[in-house]
């Protein structure tokens, strides 16, 4: 069962990650919060056209906005920052360092927006910013699952309580891969693409071992057992094995589950005594990884048979 979570970013973690100064701070900033992932350059709002602005973004200002606005006097500068001022914005930042407009901080304080200052590049940053806030901001939702790394591939491995999901991350551990999560798995879809994984933080790096019970996988088996995030590659269902159930033999045909409007390859894999489905899941993450990199052994074996076949057929 999966969980949806609508995430905001307080715009003081936006202030730490970029380590902006603070030229005007308002009095509620741990309540301003950041909704959306993009963020505009207000150079058209600065000749007046406000058709379909969006006051919910950070507005950046940077060398050409400045060049524009140095042009005017103080005031008619000051009537140009109004407007955008007065549209209740999240946030305005300056870049490159740019010496501040005495006007934009007066109205700053007069419309209670915060006012900061980044020494980067105008271009640089915003790239920056919105690859933060895609990640911070992202859709998320929160299943029942293991994250491990294999081979460089990301494998999230679901299946009913008990099956073996632990137990199989253990293994996976002591055969040199890497842990990202367990019990709880916070997914989230961070472009059209790519889901990423993670832990929530309070349980990061715990496993539960039934019979054991907690163990910290980074205390036991060191740092480099463990990571804190990681691309879903393929997710793994593992399921108790049903005597007469025609499990995938030859992999001709590929299986998909959609989470979050994503088609994520993935495969259902029987559990019954004596399989290793630490080699299993190994197994499968390589064979993944070649699919993606354009070869299919089951794809190839069927072309073989075919050859074959036609061979034998053309001698008759």
């Amino acid at each position: 069962m999966m969980n949806v979570d609508e995430y905001k970013l307080p715009l003081k973690k936006v202030i730490e990650e970029f380590e902006l100064e603070k030229i005007y701070e308002t009095d509620d900033l741990d309540s301003v919060m950041i909704t959306n992932t993009d963020v505009n350059r207000p150079g058209l709002q600065m000749v007046g056209f406000f058709d379909y602005f969006d006051n919910n973004r950070i507005q950046i200002m940077g060398k050409v906005e400045f060049t524009y606005l140095e042009q005017f006097h103080a005031d008619e500068r000051a009537e140009k920052i109004e407007k955008l001022m007065s549209q209740h914005i999240p946030a305005l930042i300056v870049t490159r360092g740019l010496q501040i407009f005495p006007e934009m901080i007066e109205l700053a304080e007069k419309y209670n927006v915060p006012l900061l200052r980044s020494e980067s590049g105008t271009s640089a940053f915003m790239s920056a910013l919105i690859a933060y806030l895609n990640v911070q901001l992202a859709p998320r939702r929160t299943r029942h699952g293991v994250l491990v790394e294999v081979y460089g591939e990301g494998i999230l491995i679901l299946g009913e309580s008990g099956v073996g999901k632990s137990e199989t991350a253990i293994e996976l551990v002591k055969r040199g891969h890497r842990l990202v999560a367990d019990d709880a798995v916070e997914i989230k879809r961070v472009s059209d693409k790519t889901l990423v994984g993670s832990s929530p933080e309070i349980i990061r790096h715990f496993v539960e071992l039934r019979g054991i019970g907690i163990i910290d996988v980074k205390e036991i088996f060191g740092i480099g057992a463990v990571k804190d995030t990681e691309n879903i590659d393929m997710i793994i269902h593992l399921e108790p094995w049903e005597e007469g159930k025609q499990y995938d033999r030859l992999g001709m045909v590929d299986e998909y589950t959609n989470i979050m409007g994503i088609n994520v390859p993935s495969l259902t894999i029987p559990v019954k005594l004596g399989r290793n489905l630490a080699v299993i899941v190994e197994v499968a993450s390589m064979n993944n990884r070649q699919k993606r990199m354009g070869y299919n052994a089951a794809v190839e074996l069927n072309n073989r048979l075919m050859s074959q076949m036609e061979s034998q057929l053309g001698n008759l």
